[in-house]
């Protein structure tokens, strides 16, 4: 058995170190401004019913702000882990893209969860912590990856990555559905989870950005060929007016008008 560990990938590196020097400038600024990081939790970390009212932003900014060292740590080596393979195999672009619907994702379900008033909990609790993100990321690990083993950290064993995110799962249920004052990050992680689950299985190979792309260029030349077709019908008026009935040959080409024996000049023209 070797132990080996995966490359600091671009992306992650980004991710991490953006994590990290927030949570020490937040560590820094509560020591010279009294409830500086609770202020700032309260703005940027998630909390559904400023939501609703505006702080869009709170959806994504959540995930950049951890409750306390084990928090981050944990996170930031789970997203090592196993983010940098993705990175690796997808792509920066595509591999950022399904971190951010992860977090998003696991934003939206924490969102809706809250105004149910399930387990009590409701929507003024903030949220902080990148667990969404990380969720998700184990969960398509286990979908794509699910036959690698992986080395469960400090137990002295290996087991494969599908029943690794097996475990996790049950686990996460069990202390979803315990009562107690995690319940709103845990639905979290549960949708994070899902949304995982959700890009993996579903969502087209290349991404959202390249579906998005292929829309985009389908709405422009389904437009550029209705513009064609308006134009052809003007022309075809204006044509029969000059007692001109047939201007297409079996190709779709112009036939220019019969010209007269002797005459030169060049063959049909094709667009």
């Amino acid at each position: 058995m070797t132990l080996s560990f995966p490359p600091f990938t671009r992306a992650v590196k980004i991710i991490i170190i953006i994590n990290v020097a927030i949570f020490f400038a937040l560590l820094i600024g509560d020591l010279l401004i009294p409830d500086f990081k609770h202020a700032a939790e309260h703005a940027f970390g998630l909390v559904p019913e400023r939501v609703t009212h505006g702080y869009l932003w709170q959806v994504v900014t959540y995930a950049f702000l951890h409750a306390g060292m084990l928090h981050i740590l944990f996170n930031m080596l789970g997203l090592w882990m196993f983010g940098s393979t993705f990175e690796i195999d997808w792509g920066t672009t595509r591999f950022v893209e399904f971190y951010l619907f992860c977090v998003m994702g696991a934003a939206l379900v924490t969102i809706a969860v809250s105004y149910t008033g399930f387990m009590g909990i409701h929507p003024g609790v903030t949220t902080v912590g990148a667990s969404g993100g990380i969720y998700g990321i184990l969960m398509a690990y286990g979908m794509l990856y699910g036959n690698r083993e992986v080395f469960m950290f400090p137990l002295p064993f290996m087991i494969k990555a599908k029943y690794m995110v097996g475990i996790i799962i049950l686990l996460l249920l069990a202390s979803t559905l315990t009562p107690g004052p995690t319940g709103v990050a845990n639905f979290a992680h549960l949708g994070g989870l899902i949304f995982g689950f959700l890009y993996v299985k579903f969502l087209p190979r290349r991404g959202l950005q390249y579906a998005a792309s292929e829309q985009y260029y389908g709405v422009r030349n389904w437009y550029q060929k209705w513009k064609r077709r308006r134009a052809a019908k003007k022309f075809e008026v204006y044509m029969r007016k000059h007692d001109r009935a047939e201007f297409f040959d079996e190709y779709g080409n112009y036939k220019p008008p019969d010209k007269k024996d002797g005459e030169g000049g060049r063959g049909p023209w094709v667009n």
